[in-house]
């Protein structure tokens, strides 16, 4: 008799499968890491109409203190992106956390307008670069082929926690008080820094550590490539307009549509509570689309212009249209529906804006083109609470609609960004030059 002696695995394979393990518990950990970070920014949205009870504010007033979440929140994003390309972003993204619990706490105690515009400053501060760190701390573990999915799952994050949080979040504010769910999102930050601070690591992924680069994407490798000339590419300027346009409506949703659902269209707080996490369910599964869609056509041989540029560009399109239907849809429901269309798929350009700047920047610029983008990008988080504010003052219950509207119109300008400018392959190929 003879024995057949089992085929050896091939030499790495362990190794192989270790790294794959680590790759993905880190995506996971940050994939809550941007839950926990969405949280802390609805909850002013949802507690929306107590607060402004409680303090005595007007729509304006309670705008204002909503965009002061975003006025350190863009400058935090460019120095701490350019840091992450020269400090360990597990030390970055634990600092952040820990910092997220403690400017909570003044707030959650008590004060006044003054106590809440504060700790919101201090926490735009703390989560400003939250984003493109997680982001570069992700793609660092995966080669570009293999970053769509990863990528997707942090964007995921941020609709998930709203998903998640919103009902209990409601629950917390109508039972317990809108400092109550302060407390319970001080509490959910600690034991997310606690679990980072074992199991996160870096990951060492990139062209430079001899990744072999794709078809679509030329090799850049010079490690003194200026800012500048990243930022003058048409995709970092393409990427970063129609962003900048998705953001708007993300920081709508964030911060007027419960108060919108429950004074412009009627529902009841509880209902308001449930309905409110609609666009962003939309938002998950359209996050999960793009990416499987962008994954398949790159693996067909696609360039990565029609692969993120332009699936891109049909999500913000798509948008749009919803949103600029609103005034033609007859009765609450159908408007509900739109507008749940509409914001859901204007809000999921973020995958596509971070995966097309990682590809373009090299390695070691990777935390600063990303963070620049985000600071510009979340400009418009300090421009829209204020602006939607000043319509419901000016304009009453109407001002809500036209407040879609206007995103509406500035998703037709940011489709428009993504289809004629996005074109990573052409511009790291100049890059190189």
């Amino acid at each position: 008799m003879s024995t057949t002696a089992p085929a050896a695995a091939p030499p790495g394979a362990g190794k192989a499968a270790r790294h794959d393990r680590r790759a993905w518990t880190v995506t996971l950990l940050l994939v809550v890491f941007m839950m926990v970070n969405f949280a802390d920014k609805s909850v002013l949205g949802l507690a929306a109409d107590e607060i402004r009870a409680d303090l005595g504010l007007s729509a304006t007033q309670f705008g204002l203190a909503n965009s002061a979440f975003f006025l350190l929140f863009s400058v935090a994003a460019v120095l701490v992106g350019l840091a992450a390309d020269r400090v360990s972003p597990k030390l970055l993204l634990l600092v952040m956390a820990l910092l997220w619990s403690v400017a909570q706490v003044p707030a959650a105690i008590g004060g006044g307008l003054a106590v809440l515009v504060a700790s919101r400053v201090f926490l735009g501060a703390a989560e400003g670069p939250a984003f493109p760190v997680a982001q570069q701390a992700t793609l660092a573990w995966f080669p570009d082929h293999r970053r769509n999915l990863p990528g997707a799952l942090i964007t995921l994050g941020v609709t998930l926690g709203v998903i998640v949080s919103a009902p209990g979040l409601s629950w917390v504010i109508q039972e317990h008080g809108w400092r109550a769910a302060l407390w319970v999102l001080v509490g959910v930050g600690l034991v997310w820094a606690a679990a980072w601070a074992v199991f996160g690591a870096d990951g060492r992924h990139g062209v430079r550590d001899g990744e072999r680069p794709t078809q679509q994407t030329p090799s850049v490798t010079a490690p003194d490539i200026p800012y500048r000339r990243i930022f003058r590419t048409r995709t970092w300027i393409g990427a970063t307009l129609a962003y900048f346009t998705s953001y708007w409506t993300v920081a709508m949703m964030l911060t007027w549509l419960p108060s919108y659902l429950r004074n412009g269209l009627g529902y009841s707080a509880d209902t308001a509570g449930r309905i409110v996490a609609g666009p962003w369910v939309v938002g998950a599964v359209v996050l999960l689309a793009q990416a499987a869609v962008t994954g398949r056509l790159m693996r067909r041989g696609a360039g990565s212009r029609k692969a993120r540029g332009w699936v891109g560009g049909w999500l913000l399109a798509l948008g749009a249209v919803c949103c600029l239907a609103v005034p033609l849809a007859d009765g609450p429901t159908a408007k509900t529906v739109l507008i749940t269309l509409g914001l859901g798929l204007g809000g999921a350009y973020a995958t596509v804006a971070a995966t097309a700047v990682a590809e373009l920047a090299p390695p070691s610029r990777g935390g600063g083109a990303l963070g620049a983008m985000n600071a510009v990008v979340t400009a418009s988080g300090l421009a829209a609470p204020a602006v939607v504010g000043a319509l419901v003052d000016a304009q009453g219950d109407a001002g809500y609609q036209n407040s879609v509207l206007l995103a509406g119109l500035l998703l037709v300008a940011g489709a428009v960004a993504s289809f004629l400018l996005i074109d990573p392959a052409r511009d790291t190929a100049r890059l190189a030059a």
